[in-house]
């Protein structure tokens, strides 16, 4: 899960993208990078932290021009604590190119022997995205006319050239040295990407955006969802170009962007995230009214942030109380940049805490948006009890997670994960619960749907491993799974960085 801008403006771009960086934050809070052009000179700056730790006035001043493209990345692949995979990515031949990529390419290996044994290029870190990088810059040179000059139809012949070589999830915003801003999505239409346009005196300026919530906050109309194998190019001069890249190319959107990922006040494939997590509820509810009828439920309480639509609305269709229980701590790094599982517990701790009156002596349902590894679910099922609660249950808006993500979310491996070889009834035992409710994953796609009818299919490979490329097999999930654990051996706790989407501090 990465955050992804492109821009073509009329004035200064740097200020635009920062304030874009900082809106799609909770996408990644790895490293932040902005690449600008002025004239044919690429300006740079990127680093570890966040974007507000990463960038001061001196950089910004330093990032002259009009057009750009920018990033926060949360690490899925290469190593989180290498400065040198902060994006964007940038290679001098043959034209001078910057990327940003969200995503997670899933032949990696075979396009980087590919890249040295045939396209004598070399990669210097382990990030899949300098892999997808240097292909596209073969695929420029390769479809250049003579003299190696690009024109439109060259540009979109590259990216056929990229779908063609590269399998997995990308979402690209890229820049292209005397030419303009290039942006492309896979074939699946797996990541998101947005377009949208803001009138000036001047003409007309384009965005290009992760969500839709870039475009709102920086006063840019939304245009559409940029389609799965599409191309859009738009040069420095401002004119626009888009034409369709893939052969055969359908919509599978990642279906934990709806339950975790997005901003709430985001819309996704013509999908509003607020609304499905409502229907989520919904969801959850008439599934407790069909198989719990008798239940004792007192009060409904979410756990901050993503869950509490969800938690909401299933409060109100079934005519319990809802009361927010737990108060959450602003000022502290998100969990899934914390050292160790014991890090994360203490985490847990310093970032929600529990009002007392809102547990003693009742019957609680906890609603979070989904269940990974359960190590924070059962803590804060342990600090309802601590609080004086009767009985806790637990609900998740998502169904049982039990395969990993191989999309661009760096979830645990298959050990890891604690619905993997659990039933409902051992992983509720394990998180300390009195009951576990989950979503059903065919209501999962009756929220997402009920919002835009015409979407027919997800990728929802967490939950059913169906994996939609049709490359990934169990071996090769043993291959990213004994590279992840052997990672784990080098680096040292300190240098750990895994998402724990356990616990949901959207910002």
């Amino acid at each position: 899960m990465c955050g992804i801008l492109g821009i073509v403006a009329q004035t200064s771009a740097n200020q635009i993208l920062y304030d874009g960086l900082l809106v799609l934050q909770h996408r990644g809070q790895d490293a932040a990078g902005i690449a600008t052009i002025e004239g044919n000179t690429f300006h740079l700056h990127k680093g570890n932290g966040m974007v507000r730790d990463v960038f001061r006035t001196r950089n910004m001043r330093a990032l002259r021009g009009n057009a750009g493209i920018a990033h926060v990345r949360y690490p899925t692949a290469g190593s989180a604590i290498d400065h040198n995979e902060a994006q964007p990515f940038y290679v001098n031949s043959p034209f001078g190119i910057v990327l940003g990529h969200n995503g997670n390419l899933t032949n990696t290996e075979q396009l980087q022997q590919e890249l040295f044994l045939e396209d004598r290029r070399h990669v210097n870190t382990n990030s899949d995205s300098e892999v997808l990088l240097n292909v596209l810059a073969h695929e420029l040179q390769a479809n250049s006319t003579m003299r190696y000059r690009l024109d439109i139809k060259s540009i979109f012949d590259a990216v056929s050239g990229v779908h063609r070589r590269c399998r997995g999830a990308y979402a690209v915003v890229a820049m292209v040295a005397g030419y303009g801003l290039l942006a492309f999505r896979d074939a699946y239409g797996i990541r998101p990407l947005v377009l949208g346009s803001h009138q000036t005196e001047s003409g007309t300026e384009y965005l290009i955006a992760s969500e839709s919530v870039a475009l709102d906050t920086l006063g840019f109309k939304f245009i559409r969802d940029i389609a799965p194998g599409e191309s859009v190019f738009i040069d420095f001069d401002g004119n626009f170009y888009s034409q369709q890249c893939s052969e055969n190319p359908t919509l599978n959107p990642c279906i934990f962007e709806y339950v975790y990922l997005a901003r709430p006040d985001s819309v996704i494939n013509g999908v509003s995230v607020y609304e499905t997590r409502l229907n989520m509820g919904e969801n959850l509810a008439d599934k407790i009214t069909r198989e719990w009828q008798q239940h004792d439920i007192d009060v409904v309480i979410p756990i901050p942030d993503s869950s509490r639509p969800s938690a909401l609305q299933l409060a109100n269709r079934l005519g319990i109380s809802f009361r927010e229980g737990f108060v959450k701590n602003r000022y502290i790094g998100r969990t899934f940049i914390m050292p160790g599982q014991a890090m994360r517990k203490k985490s847990v701790r310093q970032k929600l805490n529990a009002i007392s009156v809102e547990f003693k002596d009742k019957n609680v349902l906890l609603v979070d948006d989904s269940i990974v590894r359960g190590t924070t679910s059962r803590e804060i099922v342990q600090m309802a009890r601590d609080a004086g609660a009767r009985k806790v249950y637990f609900a998740s808006a998502a169904p049982p997670v039990r395969f990993p993500n191989v999309y661009g979310i760096d979830m645990p491996s298959r050990n890891e994960l604690i619905a993997t070889g659990r039933s409902d009834e051992e992983i509720c035992r394990e998180i300390g619960a009195d009951r576990l409710v989950y979503q059903d994953l065919d209501d999962l796609k009756a929220a997402v749907r009920k919002t835009n009818p015409e979407l027919k299919y997800f990728d929802a490979s967490c939950f059913d491993g169906d994996y939609i490329t049709g490359d990934v097999t169990s071996e090769y999930l043993d291959t990213i799974e004994s590279a992840r654990e052997k990672n784990s051996k080098v680096n040292t706790d300190d240098d750990a960085s895994q998402l724990d989407l356990d616990l949901v501090i959207n910002q």
